[in-house]
C-alpha cells in the first residue's frame, strides 16, 4: 500500500501536479485502458490525426475518453494568440459514445490499441487522467512538435506503466520536418510548402523513437513495437490495433502541384528576361515586376523574423528561409539597379546558400523555382550596373 501511494506521488511530480488531489473512483479488476488513434480530417488542424485514451469499466458503468487536443475558439483574440504560440490546449473528458459520434460524423477512421495493463496500472492511469482533468491542471501550453495531444498520451501511458524500463526499437533517423512531410504527400503539397516556409532549423532535429510519437500514427506504430522488458520475446505494451470505425471521409481534391506552378512562372519570367528586346518590353515594365517580387519576398521575410523573435514557437526559430525571403529585398525593391553593389552580391550569395539548405534538409522542392526567379532578377540588376 505504501509503495502504491509513493508511486502516485512520484507521478504527480512528473506532471507538475502540486498538490495532488485524487478524484478518481476505484475501478474494478475488469477495467481496461486503450489508446485511440484517429485518422486525419479535411481541416488543417486535423491534418496529422489525433490520439486519445479510453478507460472502460463495465462493472462501474464507465466508458470515458480523455482528449488532450481540445482548444477554445472563443479565446479572446484567438488567431493572434495562436500565431504568437500562446494558445493553451486542455484535457477534455467525454463519453466514448459521444467521441465516436463526432468522428463518425466527420467520416474519420478510428483504431484502438488495448493496453496490456494490470488492474493496478489501469487504476494508476485513471488517477493520473482524473487529476489532470481538474480545472487547475487541465490546461497546458501547446507545442506542435514537443507537447501536443499525442505526446501527452505517450507521457501519461508511460508514467502509469511504472514497472520495467520499456524497450523501443531503434527507429530510422528522421527529422520532425521529414516526418511531417511524409503525412502531406499527394493532395497536401501546398500545405507542405507553407509548413516548410514557417519551420526553422529546430524542425530538422533527428527524432528518437519517443520523439517520433508527436504524430498520432507514429505513436500507434511505436507503441506496437514497445516491449515490456529488455527482450523482444516479452509481452508488448499494447495488443494489436483493431478498427472501431472505418474511414468514410471524402478525400480532398488534388490541387495543381506548387512545384509545377512556380516552375512555369520561372520559365515565363526567364523567357521574358532573355527576350525583352524581341517582345519590346520597356525597363519600366520590369521595374514593376521586380518591385512586386522583391516587396512580397521582403515582407514574407519580415513575417519569418516575427515568427522567430516575436512568438513562443520553438519550431519557428532559426528559420534559414530568411536567406531568400530576405528583408534586404525591400531595400533592393526601392533602389533596383541603383542598389549598392555589395547588397546585390550578398543577396545572390544568400540565394545560393538557401538553395543548398532546401535540398539538403528536404524542404518542399517548390521553393527552388521561387529562389531561381529572385536570383535571376537580382542578377539582371547586377548586369545593368
Amino acid at each position: 500500500m505504501m509503495k502504491k501511494i509513493l508511486l502516485m506521488v512520484v507521478m504527480a511530480f512528473a506532471f507538475h501536479l502540486s498538490p495532488l488531489t485524487l478524484t478518481a473512483q476505484p475501478l474494478s479488476d475488469a477495467a481496461t485502458a486503450s489508446v485511440l488513434t484517429c485518422d486525419p480530417g479535411n481541416d488543417f488542424y486535423t491534418t496529422f490525426g489525433h490520439s486519445a485514451i479510453r478507460i472502460t469499466d463495465t462493472a462501474s458503468g464507465i466508458d470515458l475518453v480523455y482528449n488532450y487536443g481540445t482548444f477554445d475558439f472563443d479565446t479572446p483574440n484567438f488567431y493572434w494568440v495562436f500565431t504568437r504560440g500562446r494558445l493553451d490546449y486542455q484535457l477534455s473528458r467525454t463519453t466514448f459514445e459521444d467521441f465516436m459520434y463526432e468522428y463518425s460524423y466527420e467520416g474519420r477512421e478510428v483504431r484502438e490499441q488495448p493496453l496490456t495493463f494490470e488492474a493496478g496500472q489501469v487504476q494508476n492511469l485513471f488517477i493520473l487522467l482524473e487529476t489532470n482533468y481538474l480545472p487547475q491542471y487541465r490546461h497546458y501550453r501547446y507545442d506542435i512538435l514537443r507537447d501536443n495531444c499525442a505526446t501527452r498520451v505517450r507521457d501519461v501511458v508511460y508514467s502509469a506503466w511504472a514497472n520495467d524500463t520499456l524497450l523501443q526499437r531503434a527507429a530510422e533517423p528522421m527529422s520532425y520536418r521529414r516526418l511531417l512531410a511524409a503525412r502531406m504527400k499527394g493532395d497536401l503539397e501546398w500545405w507542405h510548402l507553407g509548413v516548410d516556409l514557417v519551420l526553422g532549423l529546430n524542425a530538422d532535429h533527428r527524432c528518437t523513437a519517443p520523439e517520433r510519437m508527436f504524430l498520432p500514427a507514429e505513436m500507434e506504430a511505436e507503441l506496437a513495437q514497445c516491449a515490456t522488458s529488455g527482450v523482444w520475446t516479452a509481452p508488448f505494451i499494447v495488443e494489436p490495433s483493431r478498427q472501431l470505425l472505418p474511414s468514410q471521409r471524402t478525400p480532398l481534391k488534388a490541387s495543381f502541384p506548387p512545384v509545377v506552378v512556380f516552375s512555369l512562372l520561372f520559365a515565363v519570367i526567364a523567357l521574358l528576361t532573355v527576350s525583352a528586346k524581341r517582345f519590346h518590353l520597356s525597363p519600366f515594365t520590369f521595374h514593376l515586376v521586380d518591385r512586386a517580387l522583391f516587396i512580397i519576398a521582403g515582407l514574407c521575410g519580415l513575417f519569418l523574423l516575427f515568427m522567430w523573435f516575436g512568438t513562443d514557437h520553438w519550431c519557428t526559430n532559426w528559420n534559414l528561409n530568411i536567406l531568400w525571403l530576405s528583408p534586404l529585398l525591400l531595400l533592393i525593391a526601392i533602389r533596383l539597379e541603383r542598389s549598392p553593389r555589395w547588397a546585390l552580391w550578398l543577396q545572390e550569395a544568400m540565394f545560393a546558400a538557401a538553395a543548398i539548405y532546401v535540398l539538403l534538409c528536404g524542404l518542399s522542392v517548390a521553393i527552388i523555382p521561387l529562389i531561381l526567379i529572385l536570383m535571376l532578377r537580382v542578377g539582371v540588376l547586377l548586369k545593368r550596373q
